[in-house]
């Protein structure tokens, strides 16, 4: 199988708190990977190792085979990965199109001169105008993002991370703060990208991972309990105990 996204024994310690534990990780091209655990399980922690904002205590991390340990966030982003964060970091005052263009000019290496004329920028536009198309949002293009409500806030983000082409998008709750008609069309749009973005994703509305993903990685005190198929994973008496039971019931 190939793997675009690994981690070997991947360590992070703040002082004497071992955040994550010896955590190997293998995602496959393509796919739909969550990843699950109680609050404080580290699942954060680790994909802001993935993502070059934490370097790690020990371990590695390798991008398509290549060792990107410890490159820094703008050179992994320009490796492939891009993510999206459980608070979304909008530009609140422009609007969706102008916000979609940008981020496609920062990729073509031209975002120094957003501000000459837009019509100098036709590329990056009709780029950006495909990728809202395809996330169901080039109705609001010429809406300022602020005014939008907040789950189609957060599939911006994901236009904004889609803007930079990625191998790997890393997507970190994006239901979280959305109501629930609005998670589901989130996730639908989402399950509709294109098989050559790999996704991992962290969520804790198990109906949702248990619709969206094809393979599961569930994260306990900073260690891998276990990773299967969704199907194993909600029969899994450990899982049930120290988690799908909490997620369900509490």
């Amino acid at each position: 199988m190939s793997y675009v996204l690994q981690t070997r024994n991947l360590v992070k310690k703040f002082g004497g708190f071992v955040a994550i534990d010896h955590v190997t990780l293998n995602v496959a091209a393509g796919a739909r990977h969550a990843l699950i655990g109680p609050n404080g399980a580290g699942k954060t922690t680790l994909i802001n190792l993935l993502t070059g904002v934490l370097e790690p205590t020990a371990g590695s991390v390798m991008l398509n085979n290549e060792d990107v340990t410890r490159l820094p966030q703008h050179l992994r982003v320009k490796r492939g990965v891009a993510r999206t964060f459980q608070i979304n970091r909008l530009f609140a005052d422009m609007t969706v199109l102008e916000s979609v263009t940008l981020a496609t000019c920062e990729r073509l290496g031209i975002g120094a001169r957003c501000w000459k004329p837009v019509g100098a920028h036709g590329q990056a536009i009709d780029e950006a105008a495909a990728l809202l198309d395809q996330l169901k949002l080039l109705d609001l293009a010429h809406r300022q993002t602020r005014s939008l409500a907040y789950g189609k806030q957060r599939l911006i983000e994901i236009a904004l991370a889609l803007a930079v082409r990625p191998a790997v998008l890393l997507l970190d709750e994006p239901a979280a703060g959305v109501a629930a008609a609005e998670s589901r069309e989130l996730f639908e749009t989402i399950a509709q990208l294109p098989r050559h973005v790999t996704i991992l994703l962290i969520e804790h509305d198990m109906d949702l991972v248990f619709r969206f993903a094809d393979r599961i990685s569930v994260l306990v005190s900073g260690a891998v309990l276990t990773e299967d198929a969704p199907a194993m994973i909600a029969a899994d008496p450990r899982v049930r105990e120290v988690y799908l039971g909490e997620a369900v019931h509490g």
